[in-house]
Parts: C-alpha cells; sequence; structure tokens
C-alpha cells in the first residue's frame, strides 16, 4: 500500500485529465527572452495543449506546436496548470470588427462621470468613458478635448 493511501484511505488523483486543454509554466528567462519584460504583467503561463500520453508517475508528453519545436515536450506536472474554462474568457468574432491588419476601432458609448484635475497650476477637464464591447469596471478617464474630436 503507499503511503498516500494509507494516510488518506484512498488513491492519490491526479490533478491533470486526458481530454482538458492545459497551459504551460514559461521560466523566467524564457519569458524576458520571448515577451520582452518581465514582472507582473508578463504571461506565466502559455497554452493550452493537449497531452499525448503520461510518461512515468509525475511526467506528461505534450503536443506542443511548431513554433515550440526546440523544447522537448517532456514535463514535470509542476511545469502544468489545467485549464479551467469560463464563458467571460471567450469574445465572440461578431461582437469586434477586426480589420485585415488585426486592429479594430474602439467606439465610445457613452460618459459615466466628469472631473477637473488641477496639474501645476492648470486645469485639465477629465471624462470617464464607457467603451463599446466593455463592462463599466473597465471604463477609463479620457481628456475632455480628446473626446470632442
Amino acid at each position: 500500500m503507499a503511503p498516500y493511501e494509507a494516510l488518506y484511505g484512498h488513491k492519490c488523483q491526479t490533478p491533470l485529465y486526458w481530454t482538458e486543454p492545459i497551459f504551460l509554466k514559461v521560466s523566467l528567462w524564457k519569458k524576458i527572452l520571448r515577451f520582452g519584460h518581465k514582472g507582473k504583467l508578463s504571461p506565466r503561463f502559455i497554452g493550452s495543449y493537449e497531452i499525448i500520453e503520461r510518461i512515468g508517475p509525475v511526467a506528461y508528453k505534450l503536443a506542443l506546436p511548431i513554433e515550440l519545436g526546440k523544447i522537448h515536450n517532456v514535463f514535470h506536472v509542476t511545469m502544468l496548470h489545467r485549464y479551467r474554462s469560463d464563458p467571460s474568457h471567450v469574445i465572440s468574432p461578431a461582437e469586434i470588427e477586426i480589420q485585415t491588419d488585426m486592429t479594430y476601432n474602439e467606439e465610445p458609448i457613452r460618459i459615466l462621470a466628469r472631473e477637473i484635475k488641477e496639474v501645476r497650476n492648470k486645469c485639465i477637464d477629465l471624462v470617464k468613458v464607457l467603451w463599446q464591447c466593455h463592462s463599466v469596471e473597465e471604463a477609463t478617464w479620457e481628456p475632455e478635448e480628446a473626446m470632442k474630436k
């Protein structure tokens, strides 16, 4: 009997499942080299990838894309993170009209608030703008002159 099974009364379950996609943890140096910056806004995980097979008790072989072909495709379980799907992560293409150069136009919907900010004896009129395809939490403060244009 395994020590885990003796202690808890059931076999140890792996947190990874064959049918679910997983993310791969990015090391610090690879983050800096690939994404150009470090810190809290740099991505911690990349993916999602499928598990091809289990190699030993704590290693998994992944189906990696061609651009990651130079990386060995067997990873320790600590480098993997299960993806839990969330409908709020998915944005339908009909909501955003993407141009051929992969950009889209932000359209203001309405002004939520007004504020006058004083900087070095100069008053700047600011407005809080609600943008198309964004929630109220994502509203931004913009100069009123820029919004009149």
